[in-house]
């Protein structure tokens, strides 16, 4: 099995012509995805992934969205902790922001999870009635 590294799923998911390498790198990542030998993706390189798609390369959530359901759709791609990732992308669907979804995703056995995020994190978590609870500190 072979980890994946954000980069060079960056290569297979979103074309840069600006870079002259990115070319010859897309090919190399699409040979290896599109390969079928068994693949893994660990969870901070989805985190990291979402975060280059959405804030260097600007895409939507929607756009977000589409690329990690076509990632989780490879059936020779092992991805660590898949039911927190399937979980972040419901949440976030609904309005979390990914990183806050992945992180309580990833907090499903405890009782609640601690946050200074009121607003963008612990408001929509409520309003979606997700357990554990989002609990604002101070």
């Amino acid at each position: 099995m072979i980890g994946l590294d954000t980069n060079v799923l960056a290569r297979y998911y979103i074309e840069d012509k600006a870079d002259s390498q990115a070319q010859a790198q897309r090919l190399a990542a699409r040979r290896l995805i599109e390969s079928g030998q068994p693949l893994m993706v660990s969870k901070s390189v989805i985190l990291e992934l979402e975060w280059v798609m959405r804030g260097y390369y600007g895409f939507s959530p929607a756009e977000v969205a589409s690329v990690m359901q076509h990632l989780l759709g490879h059936a020779h791609i092992v991805v660590e902790d898949r039911d927190a990732v399937d979980q972040a992308l419901s949440n976030c669907q609904d309005g979390l922001d990914f990183a806050d979804a992945l992180h309580h995703a990833s907090y499903k056995r405890c009782s609640s999870l601690a946050t200074f995020d009121d607003r963008k994190f612990a408001r929509r978590a409520k309003k979606l009635g997700l357990a554990p609870s989002v609990t604002v500190l101070g």
